[in-house]
């Protein structure tokens, strides 16, 4: 009897011991989300992220069973929220939309930022691929790139393009086409935002805008107010398919796909971020989300995970570097 209860005893602290050792035992048994969760959207709302945002928050509510509450703090280009998520406890329950702008652009354009992008997240994965484009005015004559790229350098300097603001995916989109093309003399022209220098495009203020492709462009385009020339991706859109991809205008190097993605703050333990993964999935499979994402403009990415969100976001932060540099300062 004795015996009995000692190896009883023991067996239960050996129970104890393991259960101590794997903190995510108790997340086996379906015990997380106990609560609601946050999700912090780091830029105002209405746009393509706060938007994506709050879909993505009210699918993964359904497939949690548990509410996800959205909050926007915006402020330094993303900076604020995102350094709310950094300081956050490591639980699972406070998640970050970050996209290119926190975890690319303001890294390499900010040394003093205050975080950096991977050390100091847990990423989730990158849910949408959103491509940038080149468009131009109906009065500007020209019907493709290759023209556009004649015109630039027939007119050296009598050119402008409009972006939403220094340092943006949509003015470094503009760079990259400029440097492509042996550093063709087209001024850059900043704007506060998407909305302003799309709406003097449509207006024949500025000759030539790359927006980053939303509801908005593709309906002007449609209406015939603005000419798509071509999409900064490797596919077609469906929503604008008489739009050719930059690979088949001529320019195969000219791709440019912010994206957005899920992180919490670093050291979030392995069973929550494979419960959160696989609702994540779940979400992003479904034929309604997908032909959301696609209506806004944006491309769900099905197949990511923590593991290849991090390579991709080296990758960009990797390939970004040279042309921030170059560009820093220029207006």
């Amino acid at each position: 009897m004795i015996a009995r209860v000692f190896l009883s005893g023991s067996l239960t602290l050996l129970a104890l011991a393991a259960a101590q050792l794997v903190p995510g035992a108790a997340l086996a048994q379906g015990r997380f989300p106990e609560r609601p969760l946050r999700l912090v959207v780091p830029f105002a709302p209405g746009g393509v992220n706060d938007i994506i945002g709050r879909r993505w928050a009210q699918e993964m509510s359904r497939a949690l069973g548990q509410n996800m509450i959205v909050e926007n703090r915006a402020g330094a280009s993303g900076a604020i929220g995102a350094m709310e998520v950094v300081r956050a406890k490591p639980d699972g329950y406070t998640l970050l939309i970050a996209n290119t702008t926190t975890h690319v652009l303001n890294p390499l354009g900010n040394k003093k930022l205050g975080y950096d992008p991977l050390k100091d997240f847990t990423a989730l994965g990158i849910i949408t691929l959103v491509p940038t484009g080149v468009a131009v005015h109906p009065s500007l004559p020209v019907k493709n790139l290759k023209e556009l790229i004649a015109f630039a350098r027939k007119n050296p300097g009598q050119l402008s393009f409009g972006s939403a603001g220094t340092g943006s995916i949509t003015h470094l989109t503009g760079e990259l086409f400029k440097k492509l093309n042996g550093n063709l003399n087209i001024v850059h022209v900043p704007y506060k935002g998407a909305g302003p220098g799309l709406s003097d495009l449509v207006a024949g203020h500025i000759p030539m805008y790359t927006p980053t492709i939303s509801p908005a462009p593709l309906e002007y385009h449609k209406a015939g107010r603005i000419r798509m020339l071509a999409i900064c991706a490797d596919e077609r859109l469906k929503a604008v398919p008489d739009v050719p991809t930059a690979p088949e205008a001529g320019m195969p190097e000219l791709i440019v796909q912010a994206f957005n993605a899920i992180f919490m703050p670093a050291g979030v333990p392995r069973p929550v971020i494979d419960v959160l993964g696989q609702a994540n999935q779940k979400v992003l499979a479904n034929a309604g989300m997908q032909d959301f994402l696609r209506k806004a403009g944006a491309e769900p990415v099905t197949t990511s995970s923590p593991e290849r969100a991090t390579q991709f976001i080296q990758q960009e932060l990797q390939r970004w570097g040279p042309i921030v540099r170059e560009t820093a300062g220029v207006s």
